[in-house]
């Protein structure tokens, strides 16, 4: 008998266990009541954002396959095709943070290469607590071991990301991961269980009790503790999906396969549901014949078991011989576990007899939705005010900017990125470091890029700017390495949605992704919510994450971040407008986070973009660097910091107001760039015909940067400061 404590258990509130009462017409099975949880969890029904996620701009002319399938794809040419993808881990990550992590890369991964592709490169954005939290150097350590342990096995370059450090995340930290792929426009495949009577297979790893309810799980807020849910993360195994993935591109190369689908959250449950309900078909499994590894699994614990390293497929009748030819070869297992039906139902059989069948449709499209209510929190103005009267100038201007490189977002993450094998396959050009990574196309000219933005503090003080913000860098990073962004995908993560304050910081978030990816013609083709990061109560910052793939068209013109050249000129291009607001200065120098938010103009964003772009494909820019976290300082800084060639700049300004707003205050819609003086004034013809604003600062010069009277530093000692903090912090230098 189901009682309120087992409906409790399973996550479901008592009006959803009633309307499944409703729905079935009777009482669920205990197997069923499984099912319906994991399927109407928020993390496989997105009941809380689904309604508002239709607002996203998904269509674009080179867009082959938008949100609802594993991955979006988009066209690059040559008959080839990008698939790429964005997931969280964080609920995981944080009970058990190596394996929470290593399988949050994993999944991703299987999302990649079950549309056909094989993946060419990972990037991962991660947010910990800060430094003075006692458990925030474990999850790092942690964190970043199973990422690379994972990626590393398994032969796919992580080539980018970013890591964050706030308090907001000290009993919340975020693991999201991406992946890109290649994939020819005839062989991408989708989670499609077509064909009635074809067999339905089995494919990778034996099933375990690892992972059960990890989708209610990863639905839920933490009370105090967290580890009491440790039974719930799964484990990985890369050197099996190593064999997984090249048996399946073996298999893509036939015509077996009808469709295809990673066995990722709620395991067998949502992979079977999902792939029915987009077909239009039904779908009965044995529970007899799915391979296991434990002895004495019941059905309940077979369908939401989330063992890693799985494949549901629906094959071609009559070729179940030959794919399981393909597996054997590889080690891996392959059984026939069902078989397509007519009748729009899941049905679950054990020993001849059903102990579930529900209609697809009540799992899938007659999952809950819900508008819940929003509303703009009370804090917002407080948190907005900043009375910069009472924000004192700091004598020393030096200390201020050392300060700010050894401080923890803006701080080399090279302690990090050294444990990622981010060369293999040989064909990473640019890696973790500039604004974006760059990953070539085997055999051709061109290549592709990548990066993963997100500024949280700015979606905390004004989730609509921030979240804007966010897709203008990550677009801005794309084309300052001399890419044109083709898409989008994104990691929502938010608090409880069941607080009115959280649901309005969501809608705003996802309000302020639409706005900037119109007016920047970059759709979304998929994504990832990620709710309930919260625990007793404390949410963790808004943090939208954004990531983004753009096209390199001749790879000998991309451009990275560093000064080239002594004699260059430096030149500020854009619609510089530098604000104090919600700036890392302000939190780092005077332990602020308020403040109005840098200017949003996502016209200016798109004329800068477009300049700097065709300046780039011109051969006119050697360098490009944009303005974020620090403001000009910083970013000066870091374009002296070339790793193969250390150089200083000599800058000078014009002063308008408050000399730290100048140096430390941040803004949109502006890029440093760094070129040779016999390119000048083709720039500035170029930047005048787009009424795009630009203004020669300096020159490329010397050991130190110089800032007008203010600043004066070795490029030398900025760099000590800035490469080293993270590392001290971490193993306890």
């Amino acid at each position: 008998m189901i009682t309120e404590t087992i409906v409790k258990e399973h996550g479901l509130a008592p009006d959803e266990y009633d309307r499944i009462k409703q729905l079935m017409g009777r009482e669920p099975t205990l197997v069923e009541l499984g099912i319906f949880s994991a399927m109407w969890s928020e993390h496989c029904s997105y009941k809380s954002s689904r309604r508002h996620l239709k607002s996203l701009p998904t269509k674009g002319k080179a867009v082959l396959q938008g949100p609802g399938e594993n991955a979006g794809v988009v066209d690059i040419g040559g008959g080839l095709a990008v698939v790429f993808k964005m997931e969280s881990h964080n609920h995981p990550s944080f009970i058990e943070p190596y394996q929470g992590a290593a399988t949050g890369v994993g999944g991703i991964l299987r999302d990649i290469f079950t549309m056909g592709a094989r993946p060419i490169a990972s990037l991962n954005s991660l947010r910990f607590g800060s430094f003075d939290n006692g458990g925030t150097r474990r999850l790092v350590e942690g964190v970043v071991a199973g990422i690379s342990g994972y990626g590393n096995c398994i032969g796919v370059p992580t080539v980018g990301g970013e890591v964050y450090f706030n308090s907001s995340y000290n009993a919340n930290c975020l693991v999201n991961v991406m992946t890109a792929g290649l994939v020819r426009h005839d062989r991408i495949f989708k989670g499609l269980a077509s064909g009635v009577g074809n067999p339905v297979m089995y494919v990778g790893s034996r099933t375990g009790r690892d992972g059960i309810h990890g989708a209610v799980m990863a639905s839920d807020v933490f009370g105090s503790g967290g580890e009491e849910r440790r039974p719930t993360v799964q484990v990985g195994d890369p050197f099996c999906e190593k064999l997984l993935l090249e048996a399946c591109l073996e298999l893509f190369k036939t015509d077996h396969v009808i469709g295809i689908q990673d066995m990722g959250a709620a395991g067998l449950t949502s992979s079977s549901a999902e792939m029915a309900g987009r077909a239009g078909t039904g779908m009965e499994i044995d529970i007899g014949a799915v391979p296991r590894r434990e002895t004495g699994m019941s059905a309940y614990e077979i369908m939401l078991s989330e063992s890693q390293e799985r494949m549901l497929l629906v094959v071609k009748k009559g070729s179940e011989a030959a794919v399981k030819a393909i597996f054997d070869k590889w080690d891996l297992e392959a059984s026939v576990i069902g078989f397509v039906t007519d009748d729009k139902r899941l049905r679950i059989m054990e020993q001849g007899a059903p102990v579930a069948d529900i209609p697809v449709a009540f799992l899938t499209d007659d999952a809950p939705s819900y508008d819940r209510p929003s509303k703009r929190p009370e804090r917002q103005d407080t948190v907005q005010a900043l009375d910069l009267k009472a924000i004192k100038v700091p004598d020393d201007l030096n200390g201020a900017l050392l300060k700010l490189l050894s401080s923890g977002n803006i701080a080399s993450k090279a302690w990090i990125y050294r444990q990622y094998d981010y060369m293999v396959r040989t064909d990473t050009v640019v890696g973790p470091g500039s604004d974006a990574a760059i990953v070539r196309i085997k055999g051709a000219d061109n290549a592709l890029a990548m990066t993963v933005d997100c500024n949280s503090r700015y979606c905390f003080l004004d989730p609509y700017t921030g979240a804007a913000l966010a897709v203008a860098e990550a677009a801005r990073n794309l084309v300052v390495s001399g890419a044109r962004p083709l898409a989008l995908t994104d990691c929502l993560n938010f608090g409880n949605p069941e607080r009115p304050e959280v649901m309005w910081q969501i809608k705003e978030a996802i309000r302020g992704i639409s706005d900037a990816c119109v007016a920047l013609d970059i759709p979304v083709i998929g994504g990832n919510v990620s709710l309930y990061n919260e625990t007793s109560g404390i949410a963790v910052y808004p943090t939208p994450t954004i990531g983004m793939v753009g096209f390199v068209e001749d790879l000998r013109l991309h451009t990275t971040q560093w000064f080239k050249d002594a004699g260059d000129v430096v030149m500020l291009i854009g619609a510089w407008n530098p604000s104090i607001g919600g700036s890392e200065y302000l939190s780092v120098v005077h332990g602020l986070e308020k403040g109005i938010l840098p200017r949003l103009d996502l016209d200016a964003e798109k004329r800068l973009q477009e300049i700097c772009l065709a300046a780039i494909k011109a051969g006119i820019i050697k360098s490009a660097h944009d303005l974020s976290e620090g403001g000009l300082a910083v970013a000066l800084a870091e374009c002296c910091f070339n790793p193969q060639a250390p150089v200083g700049a000599a800058i000078e300004i014009k002063r308008d107001g408050r000399i730290d707003q100048m140096l430390f205050g941040e803004s949109g819609a502006s890029v440093i760039v760094s070129l040779d003086k016999a390119h000048l004034d083709e720039l500035k013809r170029l930047c005048a015909l787009s009424g795009v604003p630009c203004e020669v600062i300096g020159k490329v010069e010397g050991d130190s940067l110089k800032i007008g009277d203010y600043i004066a530093l070795p490029v030398e000692k900025m760099m000590e400061e800035w490469a080293g903090s993270l590392e001290r912090y971490l193993t306890h230098v």
